[in-house]
């Protein structure tokens, strides 16, 4: 057994403590190049992380960097030298400890690569920038181990690729480099091992004793969830009152729009002025250095936050979790659990609030799933080749590189293992030239060979722009909606760019309470029209950016199929007892399709239940074929659950609609002639370096960057429609915005088993739909007695009673 040094040991027992079994195994296992630790929240993962650093540099004289943390947070990268600092001088021992990230001074990250410390904690992308510089071998040299935490959240974005492919420099640099992950939510313990390890080097998986289940309920009120919306401001009584009962509570929500409405709502309820606080990304530094001081002062009662509390800042007093609102995810929701009671072997306590009746069994669902220790999570595809482009440049900066070299390098990445030679020289091609459309722009001429066949970069002077692009990040970006007219239309409001990129000319949406017809996307403009005669074709929805995971929503479809659910509701096993008399209940290897007509409309459901990103573009496509069949579709609207098309003639037979290649015929279709290509071709073009955002003395704004993306798109595509960056935004489109796969599994899953089901009215499911957010136009649609008149009209349709 490793011993660890004499003035650790004191430290732990001067405490009381002792070393758990999985940081004992960390010990055991730090020689080896891999390891993963899997250990609840507040089970000392980090410590368990850091025990081999401390021991080494305990008993060593190691000059320079020993240690490199990486964290996705920079607030947890500094919440952990806090954390640090306070054993290592406790211990006495000799060890500078600092920190680098986006805040840092030029001063200090200057001294820093001249004179780094033992331990230095940072993020991705400031990593990624140390690479890229010429003395990075120096600043490596003699680095020993790099610890990377809450790797699930670095393994689900092009932030761990980039990652990935940084550790795979420092391995070169640093051969014998040792590569720790930290976890306390991993799905698939072995696909993360493979993410995290140079590949084929293997990886120990340490899975540390999970503790006593958390204490976790549905909250169930007197007054039942709404029947749509994901506000949940039927709860705010009861979230008082939990809030007055503990003594730091923590409200999740799943948007940060979400969290602002129930934190105004909430504080106009609060009348006993209880300290409250709201945190989340788009509030400015200072405010939320604000609310984390006070709440680490013990200042606050409660703090409505969305994912930027997420990750692992150490709050001990925190002894309640609220998720308002349906996790959509089984790993966030327990995430989000272990911020309660941040000790080991104590429950977290957390209360779920379903914001609507359908939620209520999805809430049902992720409890089922919490309890029986079963995450979600879809496979890692292979990493995606922008960043893959960035990443040459990188090097590139770094000095000259042979490219059989850079290839190997990058292929020990795992996520990048099974990328073949023909796939690296198209990139390196394109950031060499531009590509064949390009190769005559000067601006595109980056790289070149020397005669012995190294490549480098073609202007030195070039480093410093490609330094400040580098980065996976995108921007949020809003479109402002106006009407249009020569001299520029009166603006109607804004809109979310990835609302605005499923939009095709002649598709009408509803804002600012009134109906539109789209015209076209110019620079960062939607160009509308009136359409006051026209109910709105697509339903701009608002809500969650989530999507209810695949295993998530097969949990929900086999609940449906239990003959009763005492574990509900009484209103919601009524709805389910109806809907299964009058209709049919949704089976996990069956699509139920509806069909009825109301009002002078034929309404088609189908309940696909593969998330609202899925639904979303499955109504697009179906009503894309119906046109095709003549069958007149006027519009529709998706949830995670269904998709709800209404129009002027019956769909009699509903299989030809989901034939899988015409489907993929279709997708294609949708694809060249919406904004969802041009918008990823603007995202992959930034993060592979054809379009720069921070050039020298400013930085591009959105409508610039979108001009510049527009133009190389539509010459690309009439020139070079197979360049690589074409190719990259492909790829791209089918697994972000559009969420294509969902469907194909969908398809897969019901293997042509269809259930439609022609029905002689409404059906207590489809009524919902009937409300969701533009659905239903109805003038001055904020006044809720108007909202409920139609509330209780459409569900009395579906023989639903609402008193």
């Amino acid at each position: 057994m490793t011993v660890l040094p004499q003035k650790i040991q004191d430290w732990f027992s001067g405490n009381g403590w002792s070393v758990h079994p999985h940081q004992q195994q960390m010990l055991e296992l730090s020689k080896n190049p891999c390891q993963l630790l899997i250990a609840p929240t507040g089970g000392g993962k980090t410590l368990a992380g850091f025990l081999p650093t401390l021991a080494e540099l305990a008993t060593g004289d190691h000059r320079g960097l020993h240690t490199l943390y990486v964290s996705p947070l920079k607030a947890l990268a500094a919440d952990i030298k806090r954390n640090l600092r306070t054993p290592v001088d406790d211990m006495g021992l000799d060890i500078r400890i600092e920190d680098r990230t986006g805040d840092t001074s030029q001063t200090l990250k200057k001294r820093q690569r001249v004179d780094p410390p033992h331990i230095l904690l940072t993020t991705p992308e400031s990593l990624a920038l140390l690479c890229s510089y010429e003395d990075a071998p120096r600043m490596f040299k003699g680095l020993q181990r790099v610890v990377v935490d809450e790797i699930h959240a670095l393994a689900e974005s092009k932030r761990g690729d980039q990652l990935m492919l940084a550790l795979a420099r420092l391995n070169v640099l640093c051969p014998d480099l040792r590569r720790v992950g930290l976890s306390a939510t991993v799905e698939d313990p072995k696909s993360i091992a493979h993410f995290l390890a140079r590949h084929p080097d293997p990886c120990d998986i340490l899975q540390a004793d999970l503790g006593p289940d958390p204490d976790i309920q549905m909250l169930v009120t007197d007054e039942p969830p709404p029947w749509s919306g994901g506000g949940a401001k039927y709860a705010i009584p009861a979230v008082l009152d939990l809030i007055k009962r503990h003594k730091t509570t923590l409200i999740f929500h799943n948007t940060r729009a979400q969290a602002e409405i129930f934190f105004h709502n909430l504080w106009l309820a609060n009348d006993e002025s209880l300290p409250v606080g709201i945190h989340h990304g788009s509030l400015a530094r200072e405010q939320r250095n604000k609310v984390e001081q006070a709440m680490v002062d013990g200042q606050l009662r409660a703090i409505v936050c969305t994912g930027s509390l997420d990750l692992g800042i150490d709050w001990g007093d925190v002894d309640l979790v609220v998720q308002v609102g349906a996790p959509k995810n089984v790993k966030r929701l327990v995430q989000r659990i272990g911020r309660a009671n941040h000790r080991y072997n104590a429950p977290s306590k957390a209360i779920v609030i379903p914001a609507n009746r359908f939620e209520v069994i999805e809430c049902k669902a992720a409890l089922e799933a919490v309890k029986a220790h079963t995450l979600d999570g879809d496979p890692k595809g292979d990493g995606p080749r922008d960043v893959l482009c960035q990443h040459i440049l990188i090097a590139a900066c770094a000095g000259p590189f042979h490219a059989d070299e850079l290839y190997t390098e990058f292929t020990s990445a795992g996520a990048y293992a099974n990328l073949d030679r023909a796939r690296f020289d198209d990139c390196l091609n394109f950031c060499a030239t531009g590509g064949y459309a390009l190769r005559a722009y000067d601006q595109w001429q980056r790289l070149k060979q020397l005669p012995d066949l190294r490549w480098v970069l073609r202007d030195p002077r070039a480093t410093r722009l490609i330094r400040m692009n580098i980065g996976t990040i995108m921007d949020t970006d809003t479109l402002k909606v106006r009407l249009k007219n020569r001299g520029g239309g009166k603006p109607l409001g804004e809109v979310e760019e990835d609302f605005a990129a499923t939009l095709t000319p002649g598709d009408t949406f509803l804002i600012g309470g009134q109906i539109v017809r789209y015209e076209g996307l110019r620079e960062m403009t939607v160009e509308v029209t009136r359409r006051a005669d026209k109910k709105p074709k697509i339903a701009s929805f608002m809500g969650t950016r989530f999507a209810t995971s695949t295993q998530l929503s097969q949990r929900l479809l086999q609940i449906l199929q239990q003959q009763d659910w005492p574990d509900l509701p009484a209103h919601t096993r009524d709805w389910l007892a109806l809907q299964r008399e009058k209709s049919a209940l949704p089976h996990p290897d069956r699509l139920l399709v509806e069909s009825f007509s109301m009002e002078d409309r034929c309404y088609t459901v189908v309940y696909g239940f593969a998330g609202r990103n899925a639904q979303q573009t499955l109504g697009l496509l179906l009503t894309q074929r119906m046109e095709e069949e003549r069958l007149n579709p006027l519009g529709f609207v998706a949830t995670d659950y269904a998709t709800m098309i209404w129009g002027l003639n019956p769909v009699e037979n509903v299989a030809p609609l989901f034939d899988p290649k015409d489907l993929r015929d279709g997708l294609d279709k949708w694809l060249s002639g919406n904004a969802v290509m041009k918008r990823t071709f603007k995202q992959s073009a930034v993060i592979a370096g054809l379009i720069t955002r921070n050039t020298l003395g400013h930085r591009k704004s959105g409508r610039q960057a979108t001009f510049s993306s527009d133009i190389l798109y539509d010459t690309l595509l009439k020139y070079d429609p197979d360049h690589v960056l074409m190719q990259i935004t492909r790829e791209e489109a089918q697994r972000g915005l559009v969420d294509f796969g969902r469907i194909e599994e969908m398809i897969q899953r019901i293997q042509g088993r269809i259930d439609h089901l022609k029905l002689p009215k409404v059906t207590p499911f489809a009524a919902p739909l009937f409300l969701e957010v533009g659905k239903v136009p109805v003038k001055g649609l904020a006044e809720e007695q108007l909202l409920a008149q139609e509330t209780d009209r459409m569900l009395a349709l579906a023989g639903i009673k609402t008193t």
